[in-house]
């Protein structure tokens, strides 16, 4: 009779890891989370002669993407890791687990780290060969591929429909309601709230203050938009602040149109809000962000503050004034002769009030040049050209710094030495955090150079503006007088030794003072 083998398998821990990426059909009794650990729970049932059992913590993650770790079930799984209470990880499929390459080497790296095993139910493959790991890696690699390939899809999807004019959903905005039917998802007037925006936009015209309209708000009890989420959650209405009232009144969605990728198209919905008074809004706002600061500090109403230079020493001259008797005399008085003496510069001072009567005169006199008003805007579109040029250089240079990136990327993933441990996972870690910043790079490059573009100035719209500086200019306050001033000129340099007063206007000044025209009109 044989004697009984004594010696027994150690124990070996096996945890069950499942995910879904949307939260369909989770309620049902039996659902894919249930039949992934089904097929889990029946393969480690196969190896119980090796000694495995499974453990009773379950790690279901329902409704997260797989691009990304940020999951809850996942994070309590890679702590019991650390923790050291689990000695093998199931998963149906290798996606399961994660698409993003990166994230993958990083959490094989934290298992190789713990010695933890993973297997995948569906995949036969063992990653204690190198063959092994081969296989795994090319397997994340076309998980990594189709999950990059529906997101281009989704995005085409979207950027298609907002091009037609569609909603293509987020967070309901006041003034309408989402309605779902046949043709999709589309926004329709809720005439109580948009009431409220209308009158949200009048009384703003009518106060010209952010603040003041939010205690207004307040006092009447209006708060934002109150809607449900998909899952049944309330949302919204809480008190209005600057931000809220800020992007409710800069959202071109009540004028009827779409915005996406900073281009507008016209909406399937209804407008709420005139142009007119959507344009005198954004004017108003304009003039806000701009008429504060130096400007408003600008005690002695000085035009010119900060604009004056000195020829002859290039020292910048800055405003002065001495009083004598009941008479206050204004100078601009250069920055050398100021800090040196009277005798470092010739000309150490300019009576101010026949200074700023020069540069407004020859304002007004630009208005009926136009030869002049024509080699001003010649030169200012030069300047902005070269600008966007550069721009365009510095753009050049990183897309194609990235596509190398991306080609030692696609070499390093596609290698059998993608197992070398952490030096390589390492490595990947920083290409792919250097591909992130360089494309974060080439979109704000591309952000100016449409800025940029935009602001190209049109002759014909400029002479429309100038030839109403004077009846504009009887009607602004100090500080909006010093704030056109900065908007129109660049700088002034004062030759004392010809006694001669060069002008330089701001390249995209122009175009800006031709927006403050019309938004006072």
């Amino acid at each position: 009779m044989k004697q009984a083998d004594s010696r027994q398998k150690p124990v070996v821990r096996c945890a069950i890891y499942t995910r879904k990426s949307t939260d369909e059909n989770l309620e049902l009794d039996f659902n894919s989370l249930d039949a992934q650990r089904t097929s889990a729970e029946n393969y480690i049932a196969s190896q119980k002669h090796e000694g495995w059992v499974c453990l009773e913590q379950r790690y279901d993650d329902g409704g997260f993407s797989g691009g990304t770790i940020e999951r809850p079930a996942f994070q309590r799984l890679m702590a019991d890791v650390e923790a050291g209470t689990i000695d093998v990880i199931l998963v149906y499929k290798i996606d399961r687990l994660s698409r993003s390459l990166l994230d993958f080497a990083r959490i094989m790296e934290a298992l190789e780290r713990c010695n933890v095993s993973l297997v995948s139910v569906t995949q036969q493959f063992n990653t204690s060969t190198s063959m092994g790991r081969l296989t795994l890696n090319i397997l994340l690699s076309f998980a990594q591929f189709e999950r990059e390939i529906i997101s281009e899809r989704t995005r085409d999807k979207i950027a298609m429909a907002r091009r037609k004019g569609r909603w293509t959903g987020g967070a309901p905005v006041l003034g309408y309601d989402p309605i779902r039917d046949n043709r999709g998802t589309r926004l329709v007037v809720n005439e109580e709230e948009a009431e409220q925006v209308r009158g949200i936009y009048s009384k703003y015209l009518e106060l010209a203050s952010i603040q003041a309209t939010i205690n207004w708000l307040d006092a009447k009890g209006w708060r934002n938009k109150v809607y449900t989420t998909s899952k049944g959650k309330p949302r919204g209405g809480k008190d209005f602040d600057k931000s809220t009232l800020q992007k409710l009144l800069t959202n071109r969605l009540y004028l009827g149109q779409i915005v996406h990728n900073d281009e507008c198209y016209d909406g399937e919905h209804e407008a709420i809000v005139d142009e007119d008074v959507f344009g005198r809004v954004l004017g108003q706002l304009a003039r806000n962000r701009n008429c504060g600061g130096k400007y408003q500090r600008n005690k002695y109403g000085a035009l010119l503050k900060g604009l004056v230079r000195c020829r002859h020493c290039g020292s910048g001259m800055s405003h002065h004034h001495a009083t004598r008797g009941q008479r206050r005399y204004r100078y601009y008085v250069c920055h050398t002769a100021q800090k040196k003496g009277w005798a470092a510069c010739p000309y150490p001072s300019l009576p101010a009030g026949e200074l700023e009567q020069f540069v407004l005169q020859r304002i007004k006199e630009t208005t009926g040049d136009r030869a002049l008003l024509g080699d001003v805007v010649t030169r200012a579109r030069g300047e902005l050209e070269c600008q966007i040029e550069a721009l365009r250089q510095h753009r050049s240079l990183r897309e194609n710094r990235a596509k190398r990136v991306n080609h030692d990327i696609n070499e390093l993933t596609a290698s059998p030495v993608m197992h070398g441990g952490p030096a390589v996972s390492a490595e990947l870690a920083r290409l792919q955090d250097e591909m992130t910043e360089l494309q974060k790079q080439i979109t704000d490059l591309n952000r100016q150079i449409v800025e940029l573009e935009h602001r190209m100035i049109d002759e014909d719209e400029l002479t429309g503006a100038l030839e109403a500086f004077d009846p504009m200019w009887e009607r602004l306050r100090p500080d909006e007088r010093a704030r056109v001033m900065h908007l129109l000129i660049q700088c002034i340099e004062y030759d004392g030794a010809n006694d001669e007063i060069a002008i330089t206007y701001h390249p995209a000044g122009l175009q800006a003072f031709a927006a403050m025209e019309a938004s006072h009109a």
